[in-house]
């Protein structure tokens, strides 16, 4: 990395930042907050360039000059240099931030689909249904000619006895006979209990 350039023009004459680390890692206030100005420009750029919104990136640089403060003794010159470390630190909690934000819109896209598939409810009520319609058919196709259709005329059409025993030139009495027997057969093979 390039040395650190002075404003003023005149060259540092403090410790250095792999210095102060050492002495923040000993819990020196003052020193870190040296270590703050040194790095907190930096780190505010570098979260900048990878999170895109000022705001974020305020609250991520903080976080990273905190977890400063709080891992300094893990910091080993032999290593690289303390701007790095430093930058390594500001660079991996902007990538776990970007990551956060992804896998926090595709959980809000997942809830967005699921509330638009019909209730478990409802599906199970309409397969049900469907269930009930064919076995109805199935049993109905069992009965005798004579007993479907007056099942069909009386219950699906909705016509009287009289009606049914006019339509088909049944006596009345017989319709009667046939729907009760049809009835009776369609209970038995549909499996309901009277």
């Amino acid at each position: 990395m390039k040395e650190a350039v002075s404003i003023s023009g005149a060259p540092s004459t403090g410790p250095d930042l792999q210095e102060l680390l050492g002495l923040v890692a000993r819990g020196d206030q003052d020193a870190f907050a040296k270590v703050y100005d040194a790095v907190s420009g930096p780190v505010l750029g570098l979260v900048r360039s990878v999170l895109r919104d000022p705001a974020q990136s305020e609250e991520v640089a903080q976080e990273v000059l905190v977890e400063v403060w709080r891992t300094a003794p893990r910091f080993r010159a032999s290593r690289g240099s303390a701007m790095n470390w430093v930058l390594t630190l500001a660079h991996r909690r902007a990538v776990d931030r970007v990551r956060w934000a992804e896998a926090s819109a595709a959980r809000e896209h997942r809830a967005a689909l699921l509330d638009r598939t019909p209730a478990f409810d409802q599906v199970t009520e309409q397969v049900e249904s469907r269930l009930e319609r064919e076995q109805v058919r199935r049993c109905v196709r069992t009965l005798s000619e004579l007993q479907r259709q007056s099942v069909t005329l009386a219950y699906y059409r909705g016509l009287t006895y009289r009606e049914v025993s006019e339509l088909l030139s049944v006596p009345l009495g017989t319709i009667k006979t046939r729907l009760r027997d049809g009835l009776i057969r369609l209970r038995d093979c549909l499996g309901v209990s009277a």
